[in-house]
């Protein structure tokens, strides 16, 4: 509360100036209430308080309004882990997105009948900007953070409404639909430093792999090199393990289906290989010897959309 004393001590001087006068000059004690009223009015919009909000923009018809409260609470103590744990719509995958991206963010997407935010958790770069679209399911949302770093607005129900935010610092953003708190419509935002192999085309390809952490699987020594196929990451059965392999010259790279059901293929981006259809069943089903040193990219069709993706650097 920013109170402005002298303004104070000026305003209560004309209100007492006010009585006396109207004494003085024997006023009806109805104008006299009526001018006393007003010089207090004046009193208390001078000792009042001001709130102000830094958000970035809302788009479409989400309107701005001041942080309510729960904006502006404390994170809970609670573990992120814990925190999106009954959060509707997470599966315990967090989708990661590479530097450049832009993040979308539907808001009231249903999950197994659940309002939800969809993804609920996401890890970006430093400086990326997320949206988020209303769905125009589950009547009104809003997206608040718990720490009060975003806000967009009064509550709306109009799908084609957007909002969204630049993540300029490092940190965990968690954040809700006010309306639908307590029913689980809650989600977080990671927002760190990708990780790195040191091969700026490799990192660039596969950093969205949720399975990927910026280790290379070394099998230099080797002359055979065994690639899981629809290994657990991305949200389900969606990853190549390990993600980034390295190889020597000559050496023979299988990749074997793991038992999980889903069809997958492997087609490369920038060399002619590539397995011939999609496959379900478990087993090595594809194959390919590197004779020539080079970085080689490769994703799953259906799939690399999700993060299904891979790299083969031949030595």
């Amino acid at each position: 509360m920013d109170i402005n004393f002298q303004n104070l001590a000026t305003v209560v001087v004309v209100v007492f100036q006010i009585r006396d006068e109207g004494i003085a000059m024997n006023r009806s004690p109805t104008r006299r209430q009526y001018l006393q009223s007003a010089a207090l009015a004046s009193i208390v919009a001078v000792a009042g308080c001001s709130t102000s909000s830094n958000r970035n923009q809302s788009i479409g018809n989400a309107i701005s309004k001041p942080a309510t409260t729960e904006a502006s609470e404390s994170a809970p103590a609670e573990s992120l882990k814990e925190w999106l744990s009954n959060a509707n719509g997470y599966d315990g995958d967090i989708r990661r997105y590479g530097p450049g991206s832009r993040p979308t963010i539907a808001v009231g997407k249903l999950v197994d009948g659940k309002l939800a935010f969809s993804p609920p958790a996401i890890e970006i770069a430093p400086m990326t900007i997320v949206t988020w679209d209303w769905t125009g399911h589950g009547e009104q949302h809003n997206v608040v953070s718990l720490d009060g770093t975003f806000d967009s607005g009064r509550t709306n129900a109009q799908r084609g409404t957007s909002y969204h935010y630049i993540f300029e610092e490092p940190g965990e953003y968690r954040f809700v639909s006010e309306p639908h708190r307590d029913d689980g419509m809650k989600g977080a935002i990671i927002v760190k430093e990708p990780p790195s192999t040191g091969n700026e085309t490799v990192d660039k390809w596969v950093v969205d792999s949720s399975n990927f952490d910026g280790n290379i699987a070394d099998r230099t020594e080797t002359n055979t090199a065994t690639v899981t196929v629809g290994a657990e990451g991305n949200g389900g059965h969606f990853a190549f393990d390990p993600p980034v392999l390295k190889i020597a010259a000559g050496t023979t790279v299988e990749w074997k289906w793991s038992d999980e059901g889903t069809p997958h293929n492997v087609v490369f981006k920038n060399a002619d290989i590539k397995s011939e259809k999609l496959v379900d069943k478990p087993g090595v089903h594809f194959e390919n010897t590197f004779d020539e040193p080079g970085t080689y990219l490769y994703a799953c069709e259906p799939h690399g959309p999700l993060g299904m993706k891979g790299a083969v650097i031949v030595e």
